[in-house]
């Protein structure tokens, strides 16, 4: 398939690695290089709350970017349940046929192309990374998630499936004291195997954290007390269900909480409320007393109630924290900040054979 535009096809070793904001924070540098970008993501995973056929990522990506629609590149499907039935049935329609709008488009620069989570997610319709970056003879950058047991052989095995077309890494989520042993020996290593490090993201928690509305809308949770607090960013889970003593030692140990207690739990509740707690998070359908509503009124924290019982509720935060969402404009700068840092754009525009331009700040 021709491509009169180049493209770059962003991809992840897994789920949750941090590609869309790797997507953000590259398009940035790009844009303050005054590089026209498009951008578009083939295999939809987050399906439009609006019900139209955009991409939630799309949408949030394109507004944030202020790219013009000339520039947003369509979705061709949405990666469900439904679709793979159909196509295991024998729906058998060619995808790849329908990526000329990312291969052909004349008043830009460069094409960035999202890939789907994993390496091997899409391959039943012909768009895991490696069959879309063949379709749209495209270069290709990975985020990868630090795993100290499996970093190198997880990129080893993207080389092997990539080759030349892999062009660089973006290590992301990197804890502070293994950032000297990846900028020195697993960089050094993954180079000598043809593959650059284009990027080592430290560890941080502010972009890990999420907001109480972000926890309200995963638990399907009733707002108590303190609604127009919903803004209140979480970084930590602590679980209150010991005597109160011990909880007051163990949550004055942690920092932006969300603490998770039973309803008839009102001296936990209370404790709660004294420290570094951003929500209390109510299970067991029991309400909370007058007198914890009106102390947490008082410090302006939210209260919410679950209909859940405290295992699931603490699955479902410990998975929505692995989900770093966009939505906070305190994000987006952070992200801009730590790409504009750890992320060398200039060997990127080497890599895809543009030239560096100068930087405007």
């Amino acid at each position: 398939m021709p491509n009169s535009t180049k493209c770059l096809l962003i991809g992840s070793t897994e789920s949750y690695s941090g590609k869309s904001a790797a997507v953000l924070g590259i398009a940035y540098q790009l844009q303050e290089r005054h590089i026209e970008i498009a951008y578009g993501k083939p295999l939809g995973t987050c399906p439009s709350e609006l019900q139209d056929d955009m991409d939630e990522d799309v949408r949030l990506i394109t507004q944030l970017l202020n790219i013009p629609n000339q520039h947003v590149l369509p979705t061709l499907l949405f990666f469900n349940e439904a679709l793979i039935a159909q196509r295991i049935q024998g729906e058998a329609i060619d995808y790849c046929h329908h990526l000329q709008p990312y291969i052909q488009v004349p008043s830009a620069d460069l094409v960035l192309v999202e890939g789907a989570g994993t390496l091997e997610e899409g391959r039943l319709f012909g768009l895991s990374i490696a069959q879309l970056a063949k379709a749209i003879d495209s270069a290709t950058l990975l985020v990868v998630r630090f795993h100290v047991n499996s970093i190198v052989d997880q990129l080893l095995a993207a080389k092997f499936h990539l080759g030349d077309r892999l062009i660089g890494v973006l290590i992301n989520d990197i804890p502070l004291e293994q950032l000297e042993f990846v900028n020195v020996a697993v960089r050094n290593f993954l180079e000598s195997q043809g593959i650059p490090v284009l990027g080592m993201l430290p560890s941080n928690q502010f972009l890990r954290s999420v907001s109480v509305a972000e926890l309200v809308k995963q638990l399907n949770a009733q707002v108590l007390c303190c609604r127009e607090r919903l803004d209140l960013m979480v970084s930590t889970l602590k679980i209150g269900a010991m005597n109160v003593n011990s909880a007051l030692k163990y949550l004055r140990m942690a920092e932006n909480m969300a603490v998770v207690t039973g309803g008839d739990r009102t001296d936990i509740q209370l404790a709660a409320l004294e420290t570094s707690t951003q929500c209390l998070i109510l299970t067991g359908q029991i309400p909370p007393t007058d007198a914890v509503i009106s102390r947490a009124e008082d410090l302006e924290i939210p209260i919410l109630s679950v209909d859940l019982d405290t295992l699931t509720t603490v699955e479902i935060i410990d998975r929505t924290f692995g989900q770093v969402r966009l939505h906070e404009p305190a994000k987006v700068q952070c992200i801009r900040y730590m790409m504009e840092k750890h992320f060398d754009t200039e060997r990127l525009l080497i890599q895809l054979g543009l030239e560096p331009a100068v930087k405007i700040r």
